[in-house]
């Protein structure tokens, strides 16, 4: 185990997550708890016809095999490193020199955004640069429908977008508003968070 714990401190390290193995492995066992379980047979929660119908249009409703990895892996780790991430209150009124009240009344103008955890609220690194919000931050958060949740928002502005090009290449939201661009156009897409393509 001495050696799995090196490989992760030294993954951890070369991230930039500040937190030890245990710590994040804490936090990894904390998100697989919050997941339901993975269920090996997916065919069971249809009729027999709706499985005709799906296996029909290509779907796989095959149980899945004990060598299978975890499709909920990459979900847990994710939201074990977006949890790690995420500023304070504090952190974030230090970082925007500003008072934690004035934090806290952003948050609720849905100016910034947060979660509220067991130690309070906690802000997703994502919406900061060093000394400052992201750039129209404010437009976007305010067209983001109330139901999403802070890891699809954050997974929205942390990955390149078709709609949002900086020199030919697509951008995520949040490097696309860091170079100045119109924060209309990202709000026109986060509007749809959560609704069918």
């Amino acid at each position: 185990m001495t050696g799995t714990t090196t490989a992760l401190e030294t993954v951890l390290a070369r991230t930039g997550l500040k937190v030890d193995a245990g710590e994040f492995l804490a936090l990894v066992e904390q998100a697989a708890r919050r997941l339901s379980p993975g269920d090996p047979d997916p065919a069971h929660f249809f009729s027999a016809e709706q499985r005709d119908v799906l296996t029909d249009v290509g779907l796989d409703l095959s149980a899945t095999t004990s060598g299978e990895p975890d499709a909920r892996a990459n979900a847990v780790a994710t939201q074990a490193v977006f949890a790690d991430s995420a500023l304070t209150v504090t952190e974030a009124a230090r970082r925007l020199g500003v008072d934690d009240s004035r934090v806290r009344h952003r948050l609720k103008q849905h100016r910034l955004a947060g979660w509220k955890g067991h130690g309070g609220w906690r802000l997703p690194a994502w919406q900061f640069t060093a000394d400052a919000a992201v750039p129209g931050l404010d437009v976007v958060l305010r067209a983001v429908p109330d139901d999403q949740p802070a890891l699809v928002v954050a997974g929205f502005m942390t990955t390149p977008q078709s709609d949002l090009l900086i020199r030919d290449t697509p951008a995520t939201p949040r490097d696309w508003l860091l170079a100045g661009g119109d924060p209309a156009r990202v709000a026109e897409l986060a509007a749809t968070l959560g609704t069918p393509a």
